[in-house]
C-alpha cells in the first residue's frame, strides 16, 4: 500500500466494495468459443488470485445478429448460464469479482446478417449492414436487457455494455453511421436515445445491487465523431439511466491513428478520461497503455480518473496486482503492448496469449510444476530464449547455469529497444534481468562455450539465435555496405541516403531507427499527438486535427526493397502492420518490392525488375544496410552432436525465422516445463 497508495485503495460503490483500483479491462480471448468451460474458469480465477478488484470477460454476444462473427460465444439460453455459472462460481472461490461484457458489433459484425441503425458498410467488414425499423432497434434493446438478466442468473457481479470502439451503440451516436430521420436520429439527443434507453432498462431489469458498467468512447478519432460536449451528455444522461461506473473507450476500430500497440506513449489517453472528472458523480475508468503499478499510480494521484483498466498486463502477468502489494513491482512480467500473441491471435482465429507469458489462456494446458527430481542444465544463449528456459527451469527447482558471448543479456532483444516505439523491450530485458536473479540463475557472459565445457551437465540446452544470411550481392564487400546489427548497435556510420536491402519486419525496424533522430516519440506524447494528428476534443470533433498528422521530417531518404513481388510490410503483425507502413509512409520512406540485387556500385545498389531482370536502376544511396533474413546458429549444436552429446535446440538456433521472440519464448517455457 505504501508503495502505491492510489492504486491499492479500496473503491466503495455504495452496495459492494471493490477492494482495489484496479480492472481487468475486456479482452476477446477465443476462450469462451472454445466451449472448454474449465479452461475459461481457470483463466479468470487465476487473475482473481492474483489481487484483481474486478474483470471484464471477452464481449459475449446479446443475439446472433450483434455477435462479432459467426461461431462467437452468446449469452441466449439456459445452456449459457450453467456455463457462465461454472466461470463465476470459480472466481468467487478465488475471492475475485467479475463483470460480463455485452457486445453488440453492428456494423462492424463479421457476417451477413448484421445490423445498424443505418446501410453503411465498415471499411473493415466486406458486409453490409441491414438498416433497422423501428421493430428491430425494439429487440435488439430487448436483447441486450435479457442478455444482462442472464448474466445476473449466471452469477455475474455485474456487466459491462459495450458502448465505444465504434460498436452498435457507439454507430447511433455519430452522423456518418447514423443517417436517420426518425426518433434514433437526426439531433444528437435523438441519436444518444437508443445507449440512454439500453442502460436504462438494463438498470430497471437488474436490480440497483448489480454493477453496471457502460463504456463510454471519450475521443473517436474518426471524421464526424462525437465532440466533447457530446460525451460529456451522454455520460451524465448515462449516469441518470442508472449506470455505476463509466469507463473509457478510445478511437473506433476503423480509426487510422494506433491506440494501444507498443508505438503509444504509455497512459497516452488519460488526459482524456480526466477531462470527464468532476463532470459525472460516479466512478470514471481510465484505459489504455497502462502497463506498470507505478504508471497506474500516476495517472490516479493527479485525478485522471477514479480506477485504471489494464488488459494485456494481466496476460503477461496474472498476479500483477499481488505483486505490487508485496512491494514486488519489479517482478512483474512486463505487457510490452507488441500485440503478437494477443490481438493478432484474436483477428486471426487463434486462441490469444501473451509474448512473455505463453501461459496465459493455457492455464490448463501448460503447467509448471516442480521438478521431481534436481538436474544441472546447460542453456547457452542469453536471447529470449534462452532467458525464458533458464527462468523456468529454475523456477521448478534445476540448477541451471546460462552462459552468453555477449556482455549483457537480452540477445536480439538489445537490437530492437533502439528502434523508436519499441521503448518497451528496455523494460522487458530489465525483467529478464531481475528475474534470473530471483530464481537463482548462474549467468556467465562475456563466455565462449566450448562442446568440452558442457560435457558433465545432466542437460543442455542451445539457444545460440541467428546470424544475418549473406544476400550474395556483387560488390556488398564496398565500405559503405554494413549489416543491420552494425546499425541497431551504434557500430556503423550511415549516410543521409540509405537504401536497405530486405523489407521484413528487420527492415521496417532497421528504416523506422533510421528515418528518427533525437527523443522518440513514444517517449513525448506532445510530439506523438503531432505526429499522428491527435488533438483536444474539444477544440476539434473527434479529437481529430484539423491539419492532421504532421511528423517531423525525416532524419534520412531511405528506399526499403524487398525480392517478393508484393506490398511491402504484408507479412507484418495483424493488427499492428497498418502502423509501421503509415509510419514510414509519413516519413516518405520509399517502398519497393518485386526488385533483383544486380550489384552495389559506389552510387548505390543497382536493381532490376521481375524475372526478366528488366529495367535496371540505380538507386542512390550513400549507404547500404543489409537485412535480407537470418541463418541458424547451430554451430554449437553441431559440434555437440559430432560427439554424441545429446542436446535441446530451440529459438532461432532451431527456426531463423523473423526474429521471433514469441516462438523463442514458447518454445523455451514448455521446454523447461518439461525438463
Amino acid at each position: 500500500m505504501a508503495d502505491y497508495p492510489h492504486l491499492l485503495a479500496p473503491l466503495d460503490l455504495g452496495f459492494i466494495t471493490l477492494k482495489n483500483r484496479v480492472l481487468m479491462g475486456s479482452m476477446h480471448t477465443g476462450l469462451e468459443e472454445t466451449k472448454d468451460w474449465n479452461r475459461v474458469a481457470e483463466f479468470y480465477a487465476a487473475r482473481a488470485r492474483g489481487e484483481v478488484a474486478l474483470m471484464v470477460t471477452g464481449g459475449i454476444g446479446p443475439n446472433l445478429e450483434g455477435s462479432v462473427l459467426p461461431g462467437a460465444a452468446m449469452m441466449v439460453s439456459d445452456e449459457d448460464v450453467a456455463n457462465h455459472r461454472i466461470v463465476t462460481d470459480r472466481v468467487h472461490a478465488a475471492g475475485g469479482r467479475i463483470a460480463m461484457q455485452i457486445l453488440h458489433a453492428g456494423r462492424y459484425a463479421y457476417g451477413p446478417k448484421c445490423v445498424a441503425p443505418s446501410p453503411v458498410k465498415s471499411p473493415i467488414s466486406p458486409f453490409a449492414p441491414t438498416e433497422l425499423d423501428a421493430e428491430g432497434i425494439e429487440k435488439q434493446i430487448s436483447d441486450i436487457v435479457a442478455c444482462a438478466q442472464r448474466a445476473q442468473d449466471a452469477g455475474y457481479d455485474g456487466v459491462e455494455i459495450m458502448g465505444s470502439e465504434g460498436y452498435f451503440l457507439n454507430q447511433f451516436l455519430v452522423t456518418h453511421t447514423n443517417q436517420r430521420t426518425d426518433e434514433w436520429g437526426g439531433s444528437y439527443q435523438n441519436r444518444m436515445r437508443l445507449p440512454v434507453e439500453v442502460v436504462r432498462r438494463v438498470r430497471e431489469a437488474t436490480g440497483t445491487d448489480f454493477i453496471l458498467i457502460y463504456r463510454l468512447s471519450m475521443i473517436d478519432l474518426v471524421p464526424n465523431g462525437s465532440t466533447h460536449a457530446e460525451v460529456v451528455e451522454l455520460a451524465q444522461a448515462i449516469e441518470a439511466a442508472g449506470a455505476t461506473i463509466i469507463n473509457t473507450g478510445i478511437g473506433w476500430h476503423e480509426a487510422r491513428i494506433p491506440t494501444i500497440a507498443t508505438s503509444v506513449p504509455r497512459a497516452a489517453f488519460a488526459w482524456v478520461t480526466k477531462k470527464l472528472m468532476g463532470r459525472v458523480g460516479i466512478p470514471v475508468i481510465t484505459s489504455n497503455r497502462i502497463n506498470t503499478p507505478g504508471v497506474a499510480e500516476e495517472v490516479l494521484a493527479t485525478g485522471c480518473a477514479d480506477m485504471v483498466s489494464m488488459a494485456r498486463p494481466m496476460l503477461a502477468d496474472a498476479d500483477f496486482v499481488a505483486k505490487a502489494m508485496r512491494g514486488q513491482g519489479d517482478t512483474i512480467a512486463p505487457c510490452i503492448a507488441c500485440n503478437q500473441a494477443c490481438l493478432d491471435h484474436t483477428f486471426s482465429g487463434k486462441i490469444s496469449s501473451c509474448l512473455v507469458n505463453p501461459r496465459a489462456c493455457y492455464e490448463t494446458e501448460l503447467t509448471i510444476a516442480p521438478a521431481d527430481e534436481t538436474r544441472t542444465i546447460a542453456i547457452v544463449g542469453a536471447g529470449p530464449a534462452g532467458l525464458s528456459t533458464a527462468i523456468t527451469a529454475a523456477g521448478r527447482g534445476h540448477n541451471v547455469t546460462l552462459f552468453d558471448r555477449a556482455d549483457e543479456i537480452g540477445g536480439q532483444l538489445n537490437m530492437a529497444k533502439q528502434v523508436p516505439g519499441k521503448e518497451e523491450f528496455f523494460g522487458l530485458v530489465d525483467w529478464y534481468r531481475t528475474m534470473l536473479a530471483e530464481a537463482g540463475v548462474s549467468v556467465h557472459l562475456n563466455r565462449e562455450v566450448t562442446a568440452d565445457d558442457l560435457q558433465s551437465f545432466d542437460d543442455v540446452v542451445i539457444a545460440t539465435g541467428v546470424l544475418p544470411r549473406d544476400p550474395g550481392i556483387p560488390g556488398q564487400d564496398a565500405p559503405h555496405v554494413v549489416n543491420y546489427v552494425d546499425v541497431l548497435r551504434g557500430k556503423a556510420k550511415v549516410g543521409d541516403r540509405v537504401a536497405v536491402v530486405g523489407a521484413g519486419g528487420i527492415g521496417f525496424d532497421v528504416a523506422e531507427y533510421l528515418v528518427h533522430e533525437g527523443t522518440s516519440p513514444t517517449e513525448s506524447l506532445p510530439d506523438w499527438m503531432r505526429e499522428w494528428g491527435v488533438t483536444d476534443p474539444e477544440e476539434h470533433r473527434a479529437g481529430l486535427a484539423p491539419e492532421g498528422p504532421q511528423p517531423d521530417a525525416p532524419a534520412r531518404a531511405v528506399t526499403l526493397l524487398q525480392r517478393k513481388a508484393e506490398k511491402p510490410g504484408k507479412r507484418l503483425g495483424k493488427t499492428t502492420g497498418w502502423i509501421h507502413r503509415m509510419a514510414l509512409a509519413m516519413k516518405d520512406v520509399k517502398m519497393v518490392g518485386g526488385v533483383n540485387y544486380e550489384r552495389i556500385e559506389e552510387g548505390g545498389l543497382v536493381v532490376s525488375y521481375g524475372e526478366a531482370r528488366e529495367n535496371p536502376t540505380l538507386i542512390e544511396a550513400d549507404t547500404i544496410v543489409l537485412c535480407a533474413g537470418q541463418l541458424s546458429e547451430r554451430s554449437l549444436a553441431d559440434a555437440l552432436e559430432e560427439r554424441g552429446v545429446a542436446c535441446h535446440v530451440i529459438g532461432g538456433a532451431d527456426v531463423a525465422a523473423e526474429l521471433d521472440a514469441k516462438r523463442a519464448i514458447d518454445q523455451g517455457t514448455r521446454l523447461a516445463a518439461a525438463l
